[in-house]
């Protein structure tokens, strides 16, 4: 929720880059996809090796190519179902770089196997945050909830990422076993607040196979009663 209220304010900074783009000839589609491939290939570059404070950096400034593609997209009125599904594709292409580069790197150079299994947590359960709400929308439910959606998941590993490869000893391992436990906490809530939803509108379960009534295809007749023994 922090990352999302401090949003607006970010893009109040990002304003005259993005108006300078509008009047562009760039696709917003090709700033989304340059800013995948430059995430993925620094995550993939820098942690892998144990590079944390340059690869942050690099990472960083690829990520605010995920806000500058939507204003293109609206300064120019071509916002479309498309351009919301690549960014959201790529979102995830992005973060699954940059926790599998982290989970190379613990079970590598790292060397550290509950770091690796953390970070494999933190992958898993993220993806799962970002399933249940797109499942739960399509459904027609709402799932604007949680204690650590992306920005703030994403926003804490790039600070502690950061800061670790400035020399501040265990910030980076403290991080991922806090977003092993906020990543859950956020799934949980959100399968916790669909189900509310869910029984307050009242919607009968299905009944069970066992108990279903059988089917008649179209134009076939129906049998006669059971034979006795």
């Amino acid at each position: 929720m922090l990352a999302s209220k401090a949003r607006p304010q970010i893009q109040k900074v990002l304003d005259p880059v993005s108006q300078w783009a509008a009047r562009s000839s760039i696709s917003p589609d090709v700033v989304t996809i340059i800013g995948t491939i430059g995430v993925a290939g620094a995550a993939l570059g820098f942690f892998t090796r144990g590079v944390f404070f340059l690869g942050t950096v690099v990472i960083t400034l690829f990520v605010f190519s995920d806000l500058i593609d939507g204003v293109i997209a609206r300064a120019r009125g071509i916002s479309s179902k498309w351009g919301a599904f690549l960014d959201s594709t790529s979102d995830r292409v992005g973060d699954s770089a940059i926790f599998g580069s982290l989970i190379i790197w613990y079970a590598g150079d790292g060397d550290s196997l509950p770091l690796v299994v953390a970070v494999l947590v933190c992958l898993v359960a993220g993806s799962i945050t970002s399933y249940v709400k797109a499942r739960a929308e399509g459904l027609g439910f709402t799932c604007n909830v949680g204690f650590a959606e992306r920005g703030e998941r994403l926003l804490i590993l790039l600070v502690a990422a950061g800061l670790y490869g400035l020399g501040v000893p265990y910030l980076l391992p403290a991080a991922l076993w806090f977003l092993v436990a906020a990543t859950t906490l956020t799934v949980v809530q959100r399968v916790v607040h669909v189900y509310r939803q869910w029984y307050r509108a009242g919607d009968p379960p299905a009944p069970p196979a066992s108990t279903a009534a059988p089917t008649v295809p179209s134009g076939a007749m129906p049998s006669g009663p059971a034979r006795r023994p």
